[in-house]
């Protein structure tokens, strides 16, 4: 059950933050870190000091160089902001922004759910590292000890792999229509489409169906004699 969440950190800064990040996926049984881009390159060597022997942690961990490419192989996103369980056997993806300034719209537009962790309203920011720590320990909780009630998700939703080509198809199709006026406004208008479709959870058969809408806009009409 614990190999179906993946751990995802944006553009983390500080090497210490992804060691010490890995650390907190071995304390609590955890073995998927991901990382976007990190400031100071990969393999990093200060991540490895703080990892404290969670070196298989930093050995398996796969970096890419974009949000929507690391979340292809998930079911479920969640994002952790300071804006403002067990999960039957879905790929679960909780993805973490860069220690100075958050997880920005774009890549906020990816999640299906939006998670702030209760803190003090004087100082909601915190350390990327805890941030990880916290939640690797309330969902070992959740697995574990069934202190709280567990919320179940018994959709069978479909990768999110899939709904990214889709949507990509149906941009391509936009963009053939001449849709994106003014083209100043084109990349808020795509992050409008990823908030509407990337949180309406579809299965693989209702991807089907709408790959096939989206592809349908594109063909020829045939003229009736």
């Amino acid at each position: 059950m614990k190999n179906k969440y993946g751990f995802i950190l944006i553009k983390p800064q500080l090497g210490e933050n992804i060691g010490a990040s890995a650390r907190s996926l071995k304390n609590f049984g955890f073995k998927n870190l991901i990382i976007t881009n990190p400031k100071h390159g990969w393999p990093n060597i200060k991540a490895k000091a703080t990892s404290v022997g969670a070196f298989d942690i930093l050995n398996k961990t796969r970096v890419f160089d974009s949000t929507n490419s690391a979340i292809q192989n998930f079911d479920i996103i969640f994002s952790f902001s300071a804006r403002k369980r067990d999960i039957n056997k879905k790929k679960i993806g909780l993805m973490f922004g860069p220690e100075a300034s958050g997880l920005s719209n774009l890549d906020l537009s990816y999640a299906n759910y939006v998670v702030q962790i209760p803190s003090s309203p004087k100082f909601k920011s915190m350390n990327l590292s805890h941030s990880v720590s916290l939640v690797c320990y309330e969902i070992f909780k959740l697995n574990n000890f069934k202190l709280t009630k567990q919320l179940l998700f018994n959709k069978n939703i479909g990768q999110k792999g899939k709904l990214s080509q889709i949507i990509k198809l149906l941009v391509t199709k936009l963009e053939q229509k001449n849709f994106f006026k003014p083209p100043e406004k084109r990349s808020s208008m795509i992050k409008n489409i990823n908030n509407l479709f990337y949180r309406m959870e579809p299965d693989d058969k209702e991807l089907r169906i709408l790959g096939s809408l989206i592809g349908s806009l594109s063909k020829n009409k045939k003229k009736l004699n």
